[in-house]
């Protein structure tokens, strides 16, 4: 049933407390008599039919006041003179009656024991007195000509499609809105159901964190928007739809791209097939498994080249990934070697390949050279201003000829925006990053908007803002205002924002990093950037997790568990075919 709400037309203040009044009234004589009949009121006296024919008067009064505000119907009518019996039962039979007879309020179990039958009849009274203020509401506006407002319109519906820390964040700007008054149906939609802290991720493919602990359910980070687990594999700009995988369309009104990007390979040869990446916890996981699995192969391998092979490690991309990859799998290795005693410590090799003249050009180059002086020292190889070239299961070819046998090669040189965006029109659907405005609204596609690794947004000087999480989560924060602005008639604001800061671990409790300008090197930037990223991580409970597993790894080694496949399969149990 479809629940009316009258329009400005509906009856006046006073008109109101007359009909509640009269409602109360006769609700009042009706149950009044019943108790009565019932010897429920002879107690009181010559004033206890006319005290509570009074008394019900008032509640539909105060029924009229304040549920005759907006009448939706005859359920919240009741409802609100059931309401109204409660606390008139608390405030007459508890409080006022006690008075009358000369004795002192108690509020106990015990008077509310003796005073249940008067309960029962409160509460039947004011349910009566909502039913026939209602009744009475209805029957006022149809004499008068009035009709019930038309349904109010349609809440707007906005789509995120992304669940990383641009989407997570857009989502919970709009629910903070919510709390202001702006009616948005918010829906996203993500292929994995929790938000990943990727700054912590080269530290699950070491083994020095859980992968559980740097994640956060979706659910629970906007507990109040809906959330779609699924793919999308289609957006629909001209009907405004987005298809998931599972064929189910989700209509949109505003549509928020928060995609982020995938491993780019570069079309380089046996890159897809061979390497391996670090964009998820699957990745971690995965880099981790290989790493000891090889460290198992080779505690038994008696050939030389082949021992070499299996304990040379190589990375591909000296930005803050590939930093951070090759020095913990440098940490990994030599905190579980005396697991290993047929491995000496020098025998793993580890190299990362850049194709700059420095590695981390995003911090300043005195800070670089500190990092690679660091790493140097530690007995990690650098192989600057070349190229990988292609890739095999035994070897990686570098730009110069140069050949590194290895059977660990891991790829952060390269991401592009999601595949999703090869599915919209014109020159956004040829696979590139979103151009969009200084407002986070794409070009010539209405109503859609674009965050995060997968779009291209312009600073002040033009030049676009670096894909960080620190940019992402302010980006979503921007969407969400500006959204709610367009839909209120004003103009969105620009987006701006200035880097706070930049950290990259170094491993062995050494990092480097810079705030507002201010570099920061050795064990105060690691202290610094396990305390800003631990405070940065969704929920109290990660938090404690995170720490927990920090000190852990003060005093314990890290765990050599494989938790893939076997190395062999299962022989069957005898007796079993």
């Amino acid at each position: 049933m479809r629940l009316q709400e009258y329009g400005p037309t509906a009856p006046g203040g006073s008109a109101r407390l007359v009909i509640g009044m009269g409602s109360g009234l006769v609700s009042g004589l009706v149950f009044g008599a019943l108790m009565t009949w019932q010897h429920l009121l002879a107690s009181h006296g010559t004033y206890g039919w006319a005290a509570f024919a009074a008394y019900a008067a008032v509640t539909g009064a105060l029924l009229g006041a304040i549920v005759g505000r907006r009448p939706f119907g005859p359920a919240v009518s009741a409802s609100g003179g059931l309401l109204l019996g409660l606390l008139g039962w608390v405030v007459w039979w508890l409080t006022v009656d006690p008075l009358l007879r000369g004795t002192t309020p108690t509020w106990s179990i015990a008077a509310a024991t003796a005073a249940y039958p008067e309960l029962v009849g409160s509460l039947l009274q004011g349910a009566l007195a909502g039913t026939l203020f209602h009744l009475s509401v209805t029957r006022f506006n149809e004499r008068a000509g009035r009709r019930p407002a038309e349904p109010p319109a349609r809440v707007p519906r906005v789509v995120i499609v992304g669940g990383g820390f641009g989407g997570v964040s857009a989502a919970r700007r709009f629910e903070r809105l919510s709390l202001r008054g702006h009616r948005v149906e918010v829906t996203l939609i993500s292929d994995s159901n929790f938000l990943l802290f990727t700054p912590m991720l080269a530290e699950v493919a070491s083994g020095g964190l859980e992968a559980q602990h740097i994640s956060t359910p979706v659910r629970a980070a906007v507990a109040h928007t809906r959330f779609r687990h699924g793919r999308v594999v289609e957006v629909d700009v001209v009907q405004r739809l987005v298809r998931l995988g599972t064929g189910a369309v989700v209509p949109y009104d505003h549509l928020v791209l928060a995609v982020g990007s995938v491993p780019h390979f570069l079309d380089l040869p046996g890159m897809a097939e061979h390497a391996f990446t670090l964009k998820s916890l699957g990745d971690a996981a995965r880099l981790r498994d290989r790493v000891l699995t090889l460290l198992e192969r080779a505690d038994q391998e008696t050939d030389p080249a082949s021992r070499s092979r299996l304990l040379t490690f190589v990375v591909a991309g000296g930005g803050f990934a590939g930093t951070e990859a090759v020095a913990e799998l440098y940490d990994l290795t030599h905190d579980v070697l005396h697991f290993y005693p047929g491995i000496h410590p020098d025998e793993p090799r580890f190299v990362l390949i850049h194709s700059g003249r420095r590695i981390l050009p995003e911090l300043s180059e005195r800070l670089g050279e500190y990092a690679l002086g660091k790493l140097e020292a530690r007995g990690i190889e650098f192989r600057l201003g070349v190229r990988a070239s292609g890739v095999t299961d035994r070897d990686v070819r570098l730009g110069d000829g140069a050949v590194i046998p290895t059977a660990t090669f891991v790829w952060t040189a390269g991401n592009r925006p999601s595949p999703l965006l090869k599915t919209l029109p014109g020159e956004h659907g040829r696979g590139g990053s979103v151009v969009v405005d200084r407002m986070l609204r794409t070009f010539e596609l209405e109503d859609v908007w674009a965050i995060g690794d997968c779009a291209q947004i312009p600073a002040a000087d033009g030049t676009p803002y670096p894909p960080t999480a620190q940019h992402a989560m302010r980006e979503g924060k921007a969407v969400a205002d500006n959204i709610a602005a367009v839909l209120k008639g004003r103009r969105p604001k620009p987006f701006r924002f200035t880097t706070i800061g930049i950290f990259v671990a170094l491993g062995h409790r050494t990092a480097a990093g810079e705030i507002r300008g201010h570099p920061f090197s050795g064990l105060s930037a690691w202290l610094l950037w396990r305390g800003i990223y631990l405070a940065k991580l969704p929920g109290l409970e990660r938090r404690l997790r995170v720490l927990l597993d920090w000190s852990l790894d003060l005093v314990f080694p890290r765990d050599i568990v494989v938790t893939g496949p076997p190395a062999e399969p299962p022989v069957p149990a005898r007796g079993v075919q």
